[in-house]
């Protein structure tokens, strides 16, 4: 399979889990995500990726895993200062989290890993970056795979922009609302997708990206 036709086919796989994922019963979305995941993989190695151009080589589990913890660690203290600072603490207030403690967990712990984190993962960072790294250079992979992420993030924000009180409260009804929320969502996951991106080019390992995006949605959850 050539470059071309790996990175159609995994913007092809983007396009229709997006819809999935807004669109489709919530409950299956544990097992399409890590589904499609595979299926991105497969894509990959069928271009002549290696484990290690995919970010998933032996060599780099260990600095990955580390860069992981860190990174969840240095979240975690983010956001344990944000939600204890009055100042801040509205920031956190999503509805879409108003759960229990139980609940909470599954999401965090489960939901969030299996049915977002792990297909973003190896579709941007993995096997879309491996793909326009080898053959445009890892300065192309690292933009265009942010700005693609960001894009990626235009449904979710139109949620966001419903469900959260600090951006619904001010604006009722805001078409304007929804757009400027739309618009720094898509700035903020580009700029978390360089980060991401390099995070995952440093250590070698798509280990290291995944503890920080896990821990920015997952822990973001039992914050809210």
């Amino acid at each position: 399979m050539t470059t071309a036709v790996a990175i159609a086919v995994v913007l092809l796989v983007l396009a229709v889990t997006n819809v999935w994922v807004h669109l489709g019963p919530t409950g299956v979305h544990l097992v399409t995500g890590p589904l499609a995941a595979l299926l991105l993989l497969l894509v990959g190695r069928m271009a002549a990726l290696t484990w290690p151009e995919l970010g998933l080589g032996r060599q780099s589990l260990l600095p990955g895993s580390q860069v992981a913890v860190g990174a969840a660690v240095a979240v975690a203290i983010v956001y344990a200062v944000g939600v204890a600072t009055p100042f801040t603490r509205g920031a956190f207030r999503d509805t879409r989290y108003r759960l229990g403690l139980r609940a909470a967990l599954y999401m965090s712990l489960v939901a969030i890993p299996l049915g977002t984190v792990i297909f973003e993962e190896v579709a941007f960072r993995s096997v879309l970056w491996g793909l326009l790294a080898r053959d445009f250079g890892v300065a192309t992979a690292t933009a265009v795979s942010a700005c693609l992420f960001g894009v990626w993030h235009v449904l979710p924000a139109i949620d966001l922009a419903r469900t959260h009180t600090s951006v619904r409260g001010r604006a009722a009804a805001g078409r304007r609302r929804v757009a400027m929320t739309v618009l720094a969502t898509i700035v903020f996951t580009t700029i978390a997708g360089i980060v991401f991106a390099e995070l995952r080019r440093h250590s070698g390992s798509l280990v290291a990206p995944i503890g920080l995006h896990w821990a920015t949605n997952g822990l973001g959850v039992l914050a809210a």
